[in-house]
């Protein structure tokens, strides 16, 4: 890991503890190294934008802190019980299956929030006029609201979103990071977005990891710079300066997980 990346850690921790550790984090199926001497701590309440290639390690990342996957190596600590808030990248519904929007939603556990609060979400959200129509005949943006919404219901400590704007038209991206970005106090919490949005990141983060099987580096968009290996990485989806300071280490092409 870079010296950045160390000087990120060093700071977030001397602050109290992190929410989440990821400690030596491995992962393995069979010979295949998916994610290699993963290190991470996250914050109460803050966000981290996780960046990087196809095959990657991203997505087998997620599905390690969602403990979906078990660790070939290392500990993922929780420093308090973890509610865990989850959009996926897609959401797919089988046609036999009769699901309403609220449906789904009523499976979220009602105590966590007041029905003030679950009010402001559906207002906020746009999803009063959806609730009795079906999951499968939702747009895109409107499945995304839902799942957000879903996600948000139940009051998460830390919300993962997984590539959340894929397949969705921009006026509808920015109004749904906006969102995310302008949550109310009593839905704060930490999250964890993974993203190929590169302008977003950019515009948006204010702790970026960036991701090839390994960190290659981490920590404030303003402090990273341009190099040869981001420019192999992203070059050809972000034509703007993205600021990229990794330590010497090699990329190589990964496969598609």
């Amino acid at each position: 890991m870079s010296l950045l990346a160390q000087s990120s850690n060093k700071q977030l921790t001397s602050n109290g503890l992190p929410l989440l550790s990821l400690n030596g984090i491995n992962y393995h199926i069979g010979p295949q190294c998916l994610v290699k001497n993963i290190n991470i701590d996250i914050a109460i309440n803050e966000t981290v934008s996780l960046i990087g290639p196809n095959g990657a390690g991203k997505s087998t990342l997620v599905k390690l802190i969602l403990g979906l996957i078990t660790p070939t190596a290392g500990k993922i600590v929780a420093h308090q019980p973890l509610q865990l808030g989850y959009v996926p990248q897609r959401f797919t519904v089988p046609p036999i299956l009769p699901l309403r929007v609220k449906d789904l939603l009523a499976q979220a556990d009602k105590r966590r929030l007041t029905s003030e609060q679950r009010q402001f979400i559906f207002d906020n959200l746009s999803l009063n006029h959806l609730l009795s129509r079906q999951m499968l005949h939702l747009s895109g943006g409107e499945t995304q609201r839902v799942l957000l919404a879903r996600a948000l219901l139940d009051k998460p400590n830390l919300l993962i979103l997984d590539e959340p704007m894929q397949g969705l038209d921009p006026d509808t991206e920015v109004w749904l990071y906006q969102f995310i970005d302008e949550l109310p106090d009593f839905l704060r919490c930490a999250m964890l977005v993974v993203s190929h949005d590169l302008h977003w990141v950019m515009k948006g983060s204010r702790r970026v990891i960036c991701l090839n099987k390994h960190i290659c580096c981490e920590g404030q968009p303003s402090e990273l710079a341009i190099t040869a290996e981001f420019q192999k990485l992203f070059g050809h989806h972000y034509e703007q300066p993205y600021v990229h300071q990794p330590h010497a280490c090699e990329h190589h092409a990964p496969s598609e997980l």
